[in-house]
C-alpha cells in the first residue's frame, strides 16, 4: 500500500510547489497505528510511504534542511512521521518501504548535477541509516520540465542502498529489482514477462512505457513488474474526491495481480493524519470480494488428468500438485521428452456440471516463467487464447458465468517444459458480464 502524504495534503495539490510554508503540515490527529490496522485488516503486506515527494518538504527530521517537519507545528517541531509510520507497521508484521522524490522544488541545489546529487545522496544515506529493515525503496525519474537536463547519479544511488541495506528491494523504470509496469492505472500487458534487458530501459524515457508493460521473453534480467494506481482519482486526499468503485477495484485486481504483476495501492491519508473512513471501507470491502472470490477452488472437488508426468505415477510430479496448498514449489511437471508436444491438463466435474466465471493458473515462478501462449477450452469449446502465465494468471470469463463438465487447459508454446503450481476454477459474484450464455 502506497501512502502519499505532506504538505500537498494539506494544499490540496497534487504537485506541490516547493514554496509551500512548512507552518500548514499540522495533522492534529495523526495516527500511523490506524494506517498499520487498515492495511493488515486489508491483507497487505507492504506499506510504502512519501518520505519526501516533489514539493521537497521531509517527513522526518532531515539534519541537511529545514524544509522538513522541524519547522511544522506539528509535535512542536519535534515529530518524525517515517519513524511513527515504520514503528505502527512493524508492530503489525507489515514490511515498509520508502519513497524518496529525486525532483526537489525547494531545494536550491536543483538543476546543479554535482551539488544536488551529494545532497540526495546524503539524504538517502540518513535515511537507510536511521530507519532498518527497509523492504523497498521506490525511485521514479521525475525532473523539473524546465530542467531536463539535469542528471540523477542513479548508479551511485543504487549502490549506496545495497551497501546499506543488501536485502532491501530497488523499484524504478529499470529495476535493479522491480520495475514499473509503465502506468499508473494498474494494468499490465495482456502478455506479461517477468523478464526484461534492463540495458534497453532509460528511468524517466517516456519511450519505453510499452516495453515494461510487456516485459521480454528474451530478456536477461529478471524484473518483475509493479503496478502502482490510487484508490481516489489523485495520489494525495483531497476533500472533493472519493475512493473508486469495488467493481473498478476488482478490475484492476484482475489486470495486475491477474496479469502476473504486484499491486501497489495508493491509499492517501487526510489532513487529520488518518486514512478516511471511507477508504478503509471500501479496502475492506475489497479484501473481502477478494476472499470470497476465490476461498473456494472448484477444482479441488474434480478429476485432474494430464497430457503426461514426469517420473510415472510415483515420481512426485502428478497432477495433485496444482491443487494443494504450496503454490511456489509444489507442481505438475509432464514428461522431459515430450518437450515441443502440447501439453494439457484437463478438469473433469465428478458431480453434474461445474459452475464458474473464473480461471486461475499458477506456474512454479521459483523455476522461471515458461508458458508463452495457452489455451482454455470449456466443453471442448475454446473460450480463452491466452499468452503469458508466470505467477498469477486471472482469466475472468468475458461470456459469464459457466456451466460444464470438463475445463482443458492447453499449454501451446513454452519455453522448456511448462511447470504448473497450481490451478483453479472459481465463481466471481461481483463480475456481471455484457454477455449471457446460454
Amino acid at each position: 500500500m502506497f501512502l502519499h502524504f505532506g504538505v500537498n495534503t494539506f494544499t490540496d495539490r497534487e504537485w506541490g510547489t516547493g514554496h509551500e510554508n512548512p507552518a500548514i503540515f499540522n495533522p492534529s490527529g495523526l495516527n500511523t497505528t490506524q494506517w498499520a490496522t487498515v492495511a493488515s485488516q486489508a491483507g497487505i503486506s507492504l506499506t510504502i510511504l512519501t518520505a519526501k515527494h516533489h514539493d521537497g518538504f521531509c517527513l522526518w527530521p532531515s539534519k541537511y534542511t529545514k524544509h522538513s517537519v522541524i519547522s511544522s507545528p506539528w509535535k512542536g517541531g519535534k515529530g518524525d512521521v517515517v519513524q511513527e509510520f515504520v514503528n505502527a507497521a512493524t508492530a503489525q508484521g507489515i514490511d515498509v518501504g520508502i519513497y524518496l522524490s529525486p525532483w526537489d522544488r525547494h531545494d536550491s541545489r536543483y538543476g546543479h548535477d554535482l551539488l544536488y546529487n551529494e545532497y540526495y545522496l546524503a539524504q538517502l544515506q540518513e535515511l537507510l541509516n536511521k530507519y532498518q529493515n527497509v523492504r523497498e525503496i521506490w525511485f521514479d525519474g521525475a525532473k523539473d520540465p524546465k530542467t531536463q537536463n539535469v542528471s540523477y547519479y542513479f548508479s551511485d544511488w543504487f549502490s549506496m542502498v545495497k551497501e546499506l541495506q543488501s536485502s532491501i528491494n530497488i523499484f524504478s523504470d529499470a529495476g535493479p529489482d522491480v520495475r514499473w509496469v509503465g502506468d499508473e492505472t494498474g494494468s499490465a500487458g495482456y502478455t506479461c514477462w517477468s523478464t526484461i534487458n534492463r540495458t534497453s530501459l532509460s528511468i524517466g524515457s517516456p519511450d519505453i512505457t510499452e516495453y515494461l508493460n510487456t516485459g521480454d521473453p528474451r530478456g536477461t534480467d529478471w524484473l518483475p513488474a509493479e503496478c502502482d494506481v490510487s484508490i481516489r482519482p489523485g495520489w494525495f486526499w483531497h476533500k472533493s474526491e472519493s475512493p473508486k468503485k469495488l467493481s473498478e477495484l476488482l478490475d484492476i485486481y484482475y489486470n495486475s495481480v491477474g496479469r502476473n504483476c504486484v499491486l501497489l495501492l495508493n491509499v492517501p491519508p487526510n489532513t487529520t493524519g488518518l486514512i478516511s473512513d471511507t477508504d478503509a471501507h471500501r479496502l475492506k470491502e475489497f479484501r473481502s470480494a477478494i476472499n470470497t472470490i476465490f476461498h473456494k477452488n472448484l477444482a479441488e472437488d474434480c478429476y485432474v488428468k494430464v497430457s503426461s508426468q514426469r517420473g510415472g505415477k510415483e515420481g512426485g510430479f502428478g497432477p495433485e500438485n496444482m491443487l494443494d496448498s504450496d503454490h511456489l514449489w509444489s507442481y505438475w511437471a509432464p514428461r522431459e521428452d515430450d518437450d515441443g508436444k502440447d501439453h494439457w491438463i484437463e478438469i473433469w466435474g465428478k458431480d453434474g456440471s461445474l459452475r464458474f466465471n473464473v480461471i486461475r493458473i499458477q506456474e512454479a515462478i521459483g523455476l522461471g516463467q515458461r508458458i508463452k501462449r495457452h489455451e482454455i477450452y470449456v466443453d471442448g469449446k475454446l473460450i480463452i487464447q491466452g499468452t503469458t502465465v508466470g505467477y498469477k494468471r486471472l482469466h475472468r470469463l468475458n461470456v459469464g458465468v459457466v456451466h460444464a463438465q470438463v475445463v482443458r487447459i492447453r499449454i501451446k508454446e513454452a519455453r522448456g517444459v511448462p511447470l504448473i503450481s497450481s490451478i483453479g476454477l472459481h465463481f466471481d459474484p461481483f463480475w456481471h458480464s455484457r454477455f449471457t450464455v446460454t
